[in-house]
């Protein structure tokens, strides 16, 4: 009895660790770091499929990480919010938009920065952006147009 009683705590420590292995894989693969970086917000129209954990680039570097999406109860527009990584330092006009990543699907954030010589703070609001082209409404537009002629 007393080695079925050995062999049970065995296994299920062996289960454990195999758990604790995982569980630290899937921290260490999902890129989740600490709060570091300031936190910035953008609103759109549209989020045109933008999700919370989708890349924000910077001259096509990654330089953030998307946060959290609302909507103003007010505009009825979508905010976007960002954490920015501390190194990087924005120009207080730089805008935004919303860029598909390739023709198979996904999307990043793009930030355009400008030329003022001052800086971005943090919880600063970026109004200057631009919506996500959709390619469905292009080419319904295509179609439309040549049913016209």
């Amino acid at each position: 009895m007393l080695r079925r009683s050995t062999l049970e705590i065995l296994m299920g420590l062996v289960v454990l660790a195999g758990a604790a292995i995982f569980a630290t894989l899937v921290y260490q693969a999902s890129d989740i770091k600490s709060a570091n970086g300031y936190l910035i917000h953008a609103e759109f129209g549209t989020t045109g499929g933008l999700s919370v954990g989708d890349e924000v680039r910077l001259s096509g570097i990654k330089v953030g990480q998307i946060v959290g999406q609302s909507l103003d109860p007010v505009t009825y527009s979508a905010r976007i919010d960002m954490r920015i990584e501390d190194a990087v330092k924005l120009p207080a006009d730089t805008s935004a938009r919303i860029t598909a990543a390739s023709l198979l699907g996904g999307n990043f954030l793009e930030l355009l920065p400008g030329a003022d010589d001052g800086l971005m703070p943090e919880g600063t609001v970026i109004f200057d952006t631009r919506d996500p082209v959709s390619l469905s409404d292009l080419l319904g537009k295509i179609v439309f147009q040549g049913n016209d002629s």
